[in-house]
């Protein structure tokens, strides 16, 4: 973590020249306005100033002066950038021009939910993201994108002259130097799929590594000759990319979640934390699997999780609870694992927190575990054991979001409305769309 001080004073000893004041809009795109390095105390002191009406979710035109407020923390020099002019990137707040925090900012949503759980006595919340991605190729070297894996491996598959395995761990270097601790990666399931797991930290620290994640990556990838894709079903038949997101809540004592006479050695702040999850998933499910193509990733057969439950081993379940590891309390966990790496992490994390909070506030009990594969019952045993399933379209789970307002209260008035607005265009386009599956299917037939 450095200080400001500490961020000045490196820029002078490394030569830095250009700084990215980064931020994200209400989909989770990074943005990013450059200044000259020797602006950036300045920039500390006063905040830069930009047009937010071009970003969506953001201002209206008529209000459009806003300001980005560096936050010294988030400071990193980007590794891969060999030659002058070196650049570094801060993360940044967006506040309005009365300098007051903008309530279409993602981030200050993640920090309202912050503020929510310390007035309840946590003073942290702790999240580790799994977020999965494909490597790809282009087709014969063409300007068009096309999901040709670069790579046959599966998963845990390893070889020291594959190609695959040299541009993971230049990833995976980029990240250590951008001071992101990495504990594992391996091939994931599918051809030129990969996962790389950083440790867990605070939720903003960990939203802030998450896009820094993206961002390197995407640029390593480039490098390469390839590019790296977080969409969460790229290739039809095959697994999809998720997001697992392993939380915890901490106070002054501790590990929250962690009681040692209680089974599975979880509390009843996790529980309970567990049945805020469960009760608002369908809702959830607009913000953490927030594309049209979310959706066919979430589909039984594919190890992704569609039913609302939990469990400890069972990977059919919504929530997975790992196995506790005896001198290892604060390691005590949930793992949720619905979410994928196309959603805006500072909403993810917010929207999951104030589910679970409001779990804890009104005492929501999860139920009973399933230790059964819920993929092989049927829709009648399911409904017998109030098993729900999550929505199985993007327009659906909007629908749920609409009438859940915890979920809704976590991202703001603000954002929701935009939100809405947004994806609602979204289904509107890919409703309409007429699909190359559809010419095959219908063109002569018919």
């Amino acid at each position: 973590m450095f200080t400001k001080e500490e961020v000045l004073k490196d820029i002078e000893e490394q030569g830095i020249e250009l700084i990215d004041l980064q931020f994200t809009d209400i989909l989770g795109v990074t943005k990013s306005v450059t200044i000259a390095a020797r602006h950036l105390d300045d920039s500390f002191e006063r905040g830069t100033w930009f047009d937010g009406s071009s970003i969506y979710g953001f201002a209206r035109i008529q209000e459009s002066d806003m300001v980005l407020m560096p936050d010294p923390a988030t400071y990193r020099v980007l590794p891969w950038v060999h030659e002058p002019p070196f650049r570094a990137r801060i993360i940044c707040d967006v506040l309005t021009a009365e300098l007051e925090p903008f309530p279409g900012d993602p981030r200050g949503a993640l920090k309202r939910a912050l503020a929510k759980a310390e007035s309840m006595g946590f003073t942290a919340y702790n999240v580790g993201p799994e977020l999965e991605f494909f490597l790809f190729r282009k087709m014969n070297g063409a300007d068009t994108l096309r999901a040709v894996p670069h790579d046959i491996g599966g998963y845990f598959d390893f070889s020291p002259g594959d190609e695959a395995e040299r541009v993971r761990s230049e990833i995976i270097s980029a990240l250590e130097n951008l001071e992101i601790e990495v504990e594992m990666s391996h091939h994931e399931v599918a051809i030129g799929q990969h996962e790389i797991d950083f440790r867990y930290a605070n939720a903003l620290q960990s939203a802030d590594n998450a896009i820094t994640f993206k961002m390197a990556v995407k640029g390593i990838a480039s490098q390469h000759g390839l590019f790296g894709t977080f969409m969460p079903k790229p290739i039809l038949g095959e697994n999809g990319s998720g997001m697992h997101c392993h939380q915890s809540l901490e106070t002054a004592n501790g590990n929250a979640f962690y009681d040692s006479d209680a089974p599975y050695k979880l509390s009843e702040v996790a529980t309970q934390f567990m049945g805020g999850l469960l009760t608002h998933a369908r809702a959830l499910s607009a913000v953490v699997a927030p594309t049209v193509n979310s959706y066919k990733r979430l589909t039984p057969g594919y190890e992704a999780p569609v039913y609302v439950c939990w469990a400890q081993r069972n990977r059919s379940a919504l929530i997975r609870v790992p196995r506790y590891s005896p001198g290892r309390e604060q390691s005590t966990r949930v793992e949720l694992r619905f979410p994928d790496p196309s959603a805006n992490p500072y909403l993810a994390f917010a929207a999951m927190l104030t589910a679970g909070l409001d779990g804890i506030d009104n005492a929501i009990d999860p139920g009973d575990p399933i230790s059964e594969d819920v993929f092989e019952w049927t829709p009648e045993e399911r409904e017998a054991k109030g098993v729900e399933t999550l929505p199985g379209s993007l327009r659906q789970a909007l629908e749920a979001l609409a009438e859940d307002d915890v979920v809704k209260g976590a991202l703001g008035e603000h954002i929701y409305e935009a939100y809405d607005r947004a994806k609602r265009a979204e289904w509107e386009e890919y409703r309409i769309h007429v699909s190359d599956w559809e010419l095959n299917r219908y063109l002569e037939s018919i």
